[in-house]
């Protein structure tokens, strides 16, 4: 291991995050009463310009009047290049600050921009006497934020997740897609003519990339990586198959855009009982190993060693969490 230590992120299920929209008071309650991990209650691409002095209204009045339970709470405020953001952190943290947990970063382009929120929120915190600190959790949406993303995620001392936002990123790198989170039939890979001269088409994940960056960046800041949103809410199979992709390669949540989505995001994101009971069954053996001052130990014909002590314990951490243990 390397000398200098990664510092966490304080530990927080984040398996499905809920969008809310602030003008749809009618969905708070039942937000409220869901099974997600974390609800994003939304200022900015859900909310018209029109409507937005009163979204921030409700989600203030929303805040503190609604029981939340012990639900991770967000507010995604609008973009840093709009004169929305700064009556959004103000009006916000200063009337609801003490039920606000997170606020999320839209298309964060350079560390400056989280420099520039953590400065007007420590003020706020400071002047209000708040003892709880808010975190910040980034939508990495823009080629200046893939660029960036790592000088993004060590900003702040407040940072927590590093979100994937699909969408506009597609848009910001001119990506010839208009489909939220999906995959597209022309990045695919065309086989050399078999014998019979057919050739087979094997599609990819043109996300895989971005993705895969994001979450090297959320890691070695010690953030949660959270894949976001996937459009078509009436695809279960295709949210299921997006949510494995991004588990396999380290995100720790997905957001879910419908009601429907909570339940495949926390289904996808958590441990199954098979995996936990093998993680147990590792740490037994090395356990056992490391009594009889072996490195390294066979557990039903794979090679386990020190790694895989590691590997183990993340995900007995994770089935602890979900149990709330």
């Amino acid at each position: 291991m390397s000398f200098h230590t990664v510092e966490q992120a304080p530990a927080r299920l984040n398996r499905s995050e809920l969008a809310v929209p602030g003008t749809s008071v009618q969905m708070f309650e039942k937000a409220a009463k869901s099974e997600a991990d974390v609800i994003f209650l939304d200022l900015e691409d859900a909310v018209a310009p029109d409507d937005k002095a009163q979204a921030r209204k409700n989600i203030i009045k929303a805040l503190n009047e609604i029981d939340w339970g012990k639900k991770t709470m967000s507010v995604r405020i609008n973009g840093l290049d709009t004169h929305y953001m700064y009556r959004d952190v103000v009006d916000v943290v200063e009337q609801a600050g003490e039920r606000l947990d997170l606020i999320m970063i839209p298309k964060v382009g350079t560390a400056a921009d989280v420099y520039a929120v953590d400065m007007m929120v420590t003020q706020i915190e400071d002047a209000k006497g708040y003892k709880k600190r808010i975190g910040f959790e980034h939508i990495i949406e823009t080629a200046l934020g893939m660029q960036n993303v790592s000088d993004i995620a060590a900003a702040s001392k407040r940072n927590e997740s590093l979100h994937f936002g699909v969408a506009d990123y597609a848009a910001s790198t001119r990506a010839r897609t208009t489909i939220i989170g999906g995959v597209n039939p022309d990045y695919a890979v065309l086989t050399d003519p078999l014998e019979d001269g057919s050739r087979a088409v094997h599609w990819g994940d043109m996300w895989h990339y971005a993705l895969a960056r994001m979450v090297v960046a959320a890691r070695a800041n010690g953030l949660r990586p959270v894949d976001g949103p996937f459009g078509d809410f009436q695809d279960a199979d295709g949210y299921r198959a997006a949510a494995r992709r991004a588990a396999v390669l380290g995100c720790e949540g997905k957001w879910a855009i419908h009601p429907s989505q909570i339940a495949l995001a926390n289904e996808v994101m958590s441990p199954s009982e098979k995996e936990v009971t093998r993680a147990k069954r590792i740490l037994e053996a090395m356990a056992e190993a490391a009594a009889q001052g072996k490195g390294a130990v066979s557990l039903d014909g794979r090679l386990i060693d020190y790694a895989s002590i590691r590997q183990a314990e993340v995900l007995v951490e994770k089935a602890r969490q979900i149990a709330g243990e």
